[in-house]
């Protein structure tokens, strides 16, 4: 049992009180200054005052004090005096008090009468001494007797909400801040920080080879691009940003040049600037391309007239050993490099040759070239290069049954409109009535419509097995192509086409 309880109340008091001062700090010899000021009027040192002015007697199943005359009970019930102990905190800090406050349970009434002329004595009713009670000496927070605190919670509660609510709104307004920068601004934050894709390939990456064509007038915007669609650069603007950090004046020369797959912008540049990589006398011939898209880059390329290069083509075919009514088709499309006294004709009789190379590679009889030629730039022109051996097989099998071949491109190639960079075909187009229309003609145009791959070739060689008739591409975007048997399947693939189409109206459905 604690000693609080088992304690008699015939202790001595003075025995206690001095056990209990034992442990306590050596008192410094402040002597504490006594306030004679009046109190102001409705204080609760003034009411202290009257109440000690005024005659009190014990009440009923009290004790009195025999050492101070206080009454024990007086002094342990909550009071204004008792409430008021923490003002003499700081002086009952530095020595010990005149009067310890009595325990909370009445027990017994501690006292110490103290050094004789050091210490005043306590006023009478104050329930303290000048130094305050040792109550005080244990607790940081004075609270009354009954373990009440001060009756101003629910205000600081309050005050906590509204700031909490205030920080809310505060960390709110930031994220909602940082969301819309982020949305924003997100592309160029990765780029400043370092975290998105770095936009140039690493040193060393360089693999493969590539060939650039720049043109005349040609500045290092144009060539950046010319470079990412070329795959050398790994971003469009990676080249030309590198010539404005660098500060470089640079001079770009028309021509087609050598260079590698994922170089980096510095190797790009050192490359276009070295003269063995320029080809001064190159060429090339773009897979579907036609004679009349293909000269004058030729021209440009190799620095001759394109009036040569016309009349060199439209010699007799003969000439190059070709039995066909034009060269149409016999221009195989690859990149040609050329001494430098080479001429429009040597130039034409090369691309014929490296044809006529890719038709014995394909095992194309001599006698069936130009058919095979002209189903192939139909098949070049008409579908994705995974597709090429279903194409082949529509046409096959509407040559079989002498069914009109109705193919877009080549009533498109008849009318001069090839080019026009739209799939539907105009209705005059459709109309007219010229040997390459295979909606007015039944069979094959009378020459091939452009210069096919050797993918082609092969697909018009090996057509893939299967019953179709028809097929339409529902998707320009993927290149996705519906392949049908019947005429009503047909016109479901023809129903997807046109919702594509209203649905993408620049995707290059048609001109208007």
């Amino acid at each position: 049992m604690p000693e609080r309880e088992s304690a008699s109340p015939q202790h001595d008091p003075d025995a206690r009180l001095g056990d209990l001062f034992e442990n306590l700090p050596d008192p410094s010899q402040r002597i504490p200054t006594v306030d004679n000021t009046p109190p102001a009027p409705g204080s609760r040192r003034a009411a202290r005052e009257a109440a000690a002015a005024q005659p009190s007697a014990a009440p009923a199943g009290t004790s009195p004090d025999t050492s101070t005359g206080e009454d024990v009970s007086t002094r342990a019930m909550p009071t204004a005096a008792t409430r008021d102990a923490a003002d003499a905190r700081s002086a009952a800090s530095s020595m010990p008090s005149e009067d310890a406050a009595a325990p909370a349970d009445g027990a017994s009434d501690l006292t110490s009468d103290g050094p004789a002329g050091d210490v005043p004595p306590a006023r009478a009713g104050d329930g303290s001494a000048a130094g305050g009670r040792l109550e005080d000496l244990f607790h940081g927070h004075p609270e009354d007797h009954t373990g009440n605190r001060p009756p101003a919670k629910k205000k600081r509660r309050t005050g906590c909400l509204v700031a909490l609510v205030i920080v809310l709104a505060v960390i709110g307004g930031i994220v909602g801040a940082g969301v819309w920068a982020w949305n924003a601004y997100g592309d160029k934050i990765s780029d400043a920080l370092g975290w998105g894709d770095p936009k140039d390939w690493e040193p060393g990456m360089a693999t493969g080879e590539v060939l650039v064509t720049i043109h005349e007038g040609d500045t290092g915007s144009p060539v950046s691009t010319a470079l990412y669609e070329a795959g050398v650069t790994r971003t469009e603007d990676v080249f030309y940003d590198y010539l404005v950090t660098e500060n470089v004046a640079v001079t770009f020369y028309p021509g087609i040049y050598s260079l590698k797959e994922k170089m980096t912008a510095e190797a790009a540049l050192e490359a276009l600037q070295n003269p063995e990589n320029k080809r001064e006398n190159s060429a090339s011939v773009g897979e579907g391309a036609t004679i009349e898209s293909s000269l004058p880059d030729m021209a440009e390329s190799l620095g001759m007239p394109v009036e040569e290069l016309q009349a060199a083509v439209d010699a007799d075919p003969a000439t190059y050993g070709v039995s066909a009514q034009s060269l149409e088709g016999w221009l195989f499309p690859a990149v040609y490099t050329f001494d430098p006294e080479v001429t429009a004709t040597q130039v034409v009789q090369r691309m014929v040759d490296r044809t006529k190379e890719a038709l014995t590679e394909a095992a194309v009889p001599a006698e069936d070239a130009q058919r095979v030629l002209t189903i192939a730039s139909i098949i070049q022109r008409e579908g994705l290069t995974a597709d090429f051996p279903k194409v082949s097989r529509v046409i096959e099998n509407r040559l079989d049954i002498d069914m009109k071949l109705q193919m877009d491109s080549t009533a498109q190639y008849g009318y001069g409109s090839l080019h026009e960079g739209v799939v539907s075909s105009s209705a005059e187009a459709l109309e007219d009535d010229n040997p390459w229309n295979t909606y007015v003609h039944t069979g094959l145009p009378v020459t091939p419509i452009a210069s096919p791959s050797y993918a082609a070739i092969d697909a018009a060689m090996h057509p893939a097995d299967g019953p179709w008739l028809y097929f339409v591409t529902t998707n320009l975007a993927t290149g996705e192509t519906q392949f049908s048997v019947t005429y009503e399947e047909h016109l479901q693939g023809v129903e997807k086409w046109e919702q594509w189409c209203q649905e993408n109206p620049d995707g290059g459905c048609s001109a208007g």
